[in-house]
């Protein structure tokens, strides 16, 4: 019997066997341990209020003109045989609060592209920092990032601002879909180049959040912003 068909989780990790010991019982330890997260099982353990939402990548002709957005995107490559199809999707996941991942899937139909495309997701989170938008709000639930950061992704560059209490997600649909997921609620989001691709616009918000964490804070900038870390 397979394991999926099981549905006995057995750890082939040394991270994924630390977790189900229960060594490992939360999700930032996970993270930051040195060994790599590549078992979907262990963020599903970690994570159990975890939600995930598709990004409309696709686009069928609407009446009148113009395209209706779809959950898929049918790509095609040359083989010596003749044209091979394959379905993109694309899923972002989160805990609404400081967790976000982000997954692309490929097969033949829509349904497996899109369980693909939340696996990957669940092998690529990262924890957000989060902040106040402004000096003046200094209160301890943080709602926006705590300074400003860029992504790239092809052609596309993002930049993300903090925005004050109450200002709202100024941003795309699938931008938004993933801020929400990681429980950002004030943002302003700026973008250049070819923005009609949007997966390079979510892949471009989602390095913009790596390069936030790359970036090494003082304890000033800490005490200002209100800074916080993804939490479980």
């Amino acid at each position: 019997m397979r394991q999926e068909d099981s549905g006995v989780w057995k750890p082939k990790t040394k991270l994924g066997k630390m977790v189900k010991n229960g060594e490992i019982t939360n999700i930032h330890d996970a993270l930051n341990h040195r060994l790599a997260l590549r078992e979907p099982e262990i963020t599903e353990k970690l994570l159990p209020n975890m939600e995930d939402d598709v990004i409309l990548v696709g686009g069928t002709p609407g009446k009148g003109g113009g395209k209706r957005r779809i959950v898929s995107k049918r790509t095609v490559r040359m083989h010596k045989s003749g044209r091979r199809f394959k379905t993109k999707a694309m899923v972002v996941i989160g805990n609404n609060n400081g967790i976000i991942g982000l997954g692309e899937g490929f097969a033949s139909d829509t349904r497996n592209a899109i369980q693909k495309a939340k696996q990957a997701a669940k092998l690529n989170i990262i924890e957000l920092r989060r902040g106040n938008g402004s000096w003046e709000d200094r209160g301890t639930d943080p709602t926006t990032i705590p300074f400003k950061t860029k992504g790239k992704s092809g052609s596309v560059e993002v930049e993300l601002k903090p925005a004050p209490k109450g200002t709202g997600l100024a941003a795309s649909s699938g931008v938004r879909k993933m801020l929400k997921l990681g429980g950002v609620e004030d943002l302003w989001v700026k973008s250049r180049g070819s923005t009609r691709t949007r997966e390079n616009i979510i892949k471009a918000t989602f390095q913009a959040f790596k390069n936030m964490n790359n970036m090494k804070v003082s304890p000033e900038i800490v005490e200002r912003t209100g800074l916080v870390i993804g939490e479980v």
